[in-house]
């Protein structure tokens, strides 16, 4: 990746245009001339390269940097962006992050790319979405999983060797891609919505999981499949009948709620999975969808009473402490990858947690 390539990543994270960045640098060179940097037609002099790693809140070395990193194969969840530029934005920060991400990685010499897929993956789904359901099951039980609900579906998903990233995304819910590096190897990443409450978190990652096991023929659509694979995987159907029976005419709200809690999905989430295995009839879901749309619950923000908190990823940040604690990189160098001051890293880590954000029983 160019010297170039690189400020123009940066430049589109920062959701910048080339004026912009002119005046970020107080117009020491044109717009026209930061584009011919990114176009490779010239090089920035160190004087300028330092203006505008400055201006974009990254380092000269990242810049000059000349490790290669792409994204390929890019599926968003729900994708509302309105313009070319919103999307090379987003995807822009997932490059960025990726490459921090890779970097220490290869500096604590771990592989990047161990994914823990079953042979049988990707699992066809021919003729319709219900095929789905032989996906997720195939999946936990290659993962030792059984049937029991998932505490935390991030933590699960980054011990497994899938990348998870969250960030702020204002038109999508999600999306996933491969990232392919210089010896062609390519890692799977999946990108949550760090906006959204925990429980439609966990569903999108879920649902980006399932477009990535899950190979769907063209009559078949392919959102509902990977809908359909979320909800067998975050509800198995032999737990759920455990739990609420094999039919049900009515509900009450406090059992709802119980079983929001137990599995750790929306109640929308929950009445839909009811209705794909016949536990709600129709009848029943139409109420209850009804009842949703009264109090507001399928609009934005889509908070529903007792929404959890989001599962953040955490092993990025555990590997640049790792890094900092084996002297494998300087608290310059880990500041720089977590996109913290020097002070704000040193300060971050010396103070414990509020005992507010502490788990009861921990």
């Amino acid at each position: 990746m160019s010297i170039g390539h690189r400020i123009n990543i940066s430049r589109r994270a920062g959701g910048l245009s080339l004026r912009d960045l002119q005046a970020r640098i107080d117009n020491r060179v044109t717009a026209q001339a930061i584009s011919k940097y990114e176009r490779g037609e010239s090089i920035p002099s160190s004087g300028v390269l330092i203006a505008l790693a400055n201006a974009l809140g990254v380092s000269v070395a990242y810049l000059a940097s000349d490790s290669t990193i792409s994204l390929e194969a890019v599926d968003y969840r729900r994708k509302r962006l309105t313009s070319k530029r919103e999307e090379a934005q987003v995807e822009a920060k997932v490059l960025d992050l990726l490459e921090r991400y890779l970097t220490v990685e290869e500096i604590l010499g771990l592989p990047t790319v161990a994914q823990d897929l079953p042979r049988d993956a990707p699992w066809p789904v021919l003729h319709d979405v219900a095929e789905a359901e032989q996906a997720a099951h195939g999946l936990r039980g290659h993962w030792g999983l059984g049937i029991d609900p998932i505490p935390n579906l991030v933590e699960l998903l980054e011990e497994r060797g899938i990348k998870v990233l969250s960030m702020p995304l204002a038109n999508i819910d999600g999306l996933t891609a491969g990232v392919r590096r210089e010896d062609r190897s390519v890692a799977s990443v999946i990108v949550i919505n760090k906006r959204d409450w925990g429980e439609r978190q966990r569903f999108t990652a879920a649902h980006e999981l399932g477009h990535m096991v899950l190979d769907v023929a063209s009559k078949v659509d392919e959102e509902k499949a990977a809908h359909r694979f979320a909800g067998a995987f975050l509800m198995p159907a032999e737990t759920l009948r455990a739990e609420i029976g094999k039919h049900r005419r009515s509900i009450g709200w406090r059992e709802l709620f119980d079983l929001k809690a137990i599995f750790g999905v929306s109640v929308q989430a929950l009445t839909y999975r009811c209705k794909d295995l016949g536990i709600f009839g129709n009848s029943l879901f139409r109420q209850l969808f009804n009842e949703f749309n009264q109090r507001g619950w399928r609009s934005p923000p889509y908070r529903e009473p007792g929404a959890m908190d989001g599962e953040n990823p955490k092993r990025f940040e555990r590997l640049c402490f790792r890094a900092l604690a084996e002297d494998a990189i300087s608290e310059s160098k880990a500041a720089e990858l977590l996109g913290h001051t020097v002070h704000e890293l040193l300060q971050f880590m010396d103070e414990p947690p509020s005992i507010e954000s502490v788990p009861a029983g921990a």
